[in-house]
């Protein structure tokens, strides 16, 4: 006796459609699991003994053999537990059976039949609305991302008996599309908050508007911190098609709330103690990391010479493609991580270089380590540099003052909008990520502009990248004033902020 159906697994953040057969005959009571499966795949057969028994249903007693095909990538997890008990009680002929093969079935189960969420969900759904699969059943935990999915019927089970019901009636009404969540603007944090800082609430809009990366630096109490963490409220919600990019990266890292769908940019600020692959990604199982977490939004690294070196220069790669690639043995996984980096340092170990209020303890040679910590390509690729300065007494008993968070946003949203026209038949979606044609193309300047340039190369001793990167910094302040030409006064603001200092004069 033999019964088909589908389960699923990720490669990546992509979905794998898994068929499952199983093959009842008789002799020995055995059961047998094949095709790759790890430890937590093996073990199934006592989870799926004990959901069936306690379910009401009966356990074959001859010889039971699993198949999981493609039968030459390896299995991980409990997400194949409902889909193998499934077709093992279709294929005693205790359950229905039309429908199995054209069904997609995710969950653990738990000894008494419970179905538990699994993650991965949203991926694997999608993959098999691409293959034509009629349904998916998934937890009832995983509703919420599975009922994203067009053009596929989800359903969501709290237990085996409820999914040999449902194949059995079919009589339950489909998964809704989620709801977005509601961003009150109370919610987060705001930049009027921060007091003075004038210079780097600046640098904040263009890098909100351009997804440019951004590096602060000062004493520590300055407001670095601070700043960056108001960040994500400078930025206007993702669209559709990027909300589920996001929350497909979240499904397979198992960070999703109820509400299914992530709306809002992200914000990572992982610790400073974090490896190379929990940085970019990778593992057995090739996880996203804290990159590919912040894809589409913002990644904070705070104390950055603290940062162990691999994991630093890890970023290279993902700050220009855009992209992180993990090659394995058998197999090259592609991970996206499209975020604007935003990190803070202190000028020396003790943090008062440069200070008006306390000395500097460091020796020439301390703050050259220190400083020499964070190499030359990796600084290259971000575009604004401004110096944090310590507030001044009357400013730090002074009242919040500035511009809110929603007044800028505003700004960066018509600024994006502009972008959003520009490049609306090119793979760019922001001037950050720009090519050498789409620079060539959209970053002329006239011949002032072009001496200041110039000007600026042999002073700061720019390189070809950090020449093409001031210019994308001057398209976005352009983009900001609403001027459709690059003005040398934008140019000049650019070479400003790619200096060493951008240090406030008023």
């Amino acid at each position: 006796m033999l019964a088909k159906t589908y389960t699923g697994s990720i490669q990546g953040v992509e979905g794998l459609l898994v068929r499952v057969e199983v093959d009842l005959t008789k002799g020995i009571s055995s059961f047998r699991t094949v095709g790759l499966p790890d430890a937590s795949v093996r073990e199934a057969e006592v989870r799926v003994r004990s959901a069936l028994t306690n379910s009401g249903f009966s356990f074959p007693q001859g010889r039971v053999t699993v198949n999981l095909a493609p039968a030459d990538v390896r299995k991980h997890g409990s997400a194949y537990d409902l889909a193998v008990a499934l077709a093992v009680v279709a294929a005693m002929r205790e359950g229905p059976v039309e429908r199995l093969p054209s069904t997609l079935f995710l969950g653990e189960l738990a000894l008494d039949g419970a179905v538990r969420p699994v993650r991965g969900v949203l991926p694997i759904v999608a993959e098999a609305s691409r293959r034509g699969l009629a349904r998916v059943v998934v937890p009832e935990a995983n509703g919420a991302e599975a009922g994203l999915v067009r053009n596929i019927s989800a359903f969501a089970v709290r237990s085996l008996r409820e999914a040999v019901d449902l194949l059995d009636h079919d009589g339950s009404a489909p998964l809704s599309t989620p709801r977005r969540k509601e961003v009150h603007e109370g919610d987060a944090l705001d930049l009027s908050e921060v007091k003075g800082q004038r210079q780097a609430k600046r640098a904040l809009e263009i890098s909100a508007a351009g997804g440019h990366n951004l590096l602060m630096v000062g004493p520590p109490g300055a407001g670095k911190s601070l700043l960056a963490m108001r960040l994500p409220s400078l930025l206007p919600e993702l669209d559709f098609e990027q909300a589920l990019e996001v929350t497909r990266i979240h499904s397979v890292a198992s960070l999703l709330d109820e509400s299914g769908l992530v709306s809002r940019p992200p914000f990572r600020a992982p610790h400073h103690t974090l490896s190379a692959a929990a940085m970019v990604g990778g593992g057995a199982r090739s996880l996203p990391g804290e990159v590919s977490l912040a894809h589409h939004g913002v990644l904070f690294l705070d104390e950055l010479p603290e940062f162990q070196r691999p994991a630093l220069e890890a970023l290279r790669q993902p700050l220009e493609d855009g992209r992180v690639r993990i090659r394995r043995v058998s197999s090259i996984v592609s991970l996206p991580a499209r975020f604007t980096l935003v990190a803070a340092m202190n000028s020396c170990p003790c943090g008062f270089l440069g200070s008006e209020s306390r000395p500097c303890r460091c020796t020439p040679g301390m703050i050259q380590r220190y400083q020499g910590r964070l190499s030359g390509p990796l600084l290259d690729r971000i575009d604004l540099k401004v110096d944090v300065r310590a507030l001044r007494p009357e400013e730090v008993l002074a009242g919040s003052s500035g511009e809110s968070s929603s007044e800028v946003r505003r700004r960066v949203a018509r600024a994006r909008a502009i972008q959003s026209a520009r490049f609306r038949r090119r793979k760019e979606k922001l001037n950050a990520s720009m090519t050498e044609a789409s620079v060539a193309r959209f970053c002329e300047i006239d011949p002032e502009s072009r001496a200041l340039l110039e000007t600026a190369i042999g002073r700061l001793g720019l390189s070809a990248r950090g020449c093409h990167r001031v210019l994308k910094v001057a398209r976005t302040i352009a983009d900001l004033s609403g001027s459709e030409r690059i003005e040398p006064a934008h140019v000049q603001e650019a070479i400003h902020f790619r200096s060493e200092s951008g240090r406030e004069t008023g």
